[in-house]
């Protein structure tokens, strides 16, 4: 896999209100030799943003207090070569689009298997095209 920075870090946000999810998707990201940080609703990410800026992130659509997809449009504006994977449950082709058309690089329904992470998260590092 492809590293980001030159010590062979790679920074991943997660963004998720299912406390479960983090630790699952975390645990997955650890065993890919990752690290990574997690924020439960779009207020923490907003905050753990304005401090570092991840290479990639795993953003929920619906959170407690908004849209993944509106976040999607900061984080670009901001960062725009933060890699984003949107999840959702809402997992049709016009979800796919949408996220897409806000700005997200990759796309998962939930519920997700280890394999669909697996190879997201090798697209993702290896810069290839969803």
């Amino acid at each position: 896999m492809e590293a980001f920075h030159r010590d062979g870090s790679i920074d991943v946000l997660i963004v998720e209100d299912e406390i479960d999810i983090c630790y699952l998707l975390s645990g997955i990201l650890r065993k890919q030799h990752l690290e990574s940080s997690f924020a439960t609703s779009l207020f923490a990410a907003q905050k753990a943003f304005k401090v570092h800026h991840p290479d990639v992130l795993f953003i929920d659509n619906h959170l407690p207090d908004g849209y993944g997809l509106d976040f999607i449009q900061v984080v670009k504006r901001e960062s725009p070569r933060t890699i984003i994977v949107m999840m959702t449950a809402h997992d049709t082709g016009a979800d796919e689009e949408r996220a897409m058309k806000h700005g997200a690089d990759y796309f998962m329904g939930k519920p997700f298997t280890l394999a669909m992470v697996i190879n997201t998260l090798h697209a993702v590092l290896n810069g290839k095209s969803r």
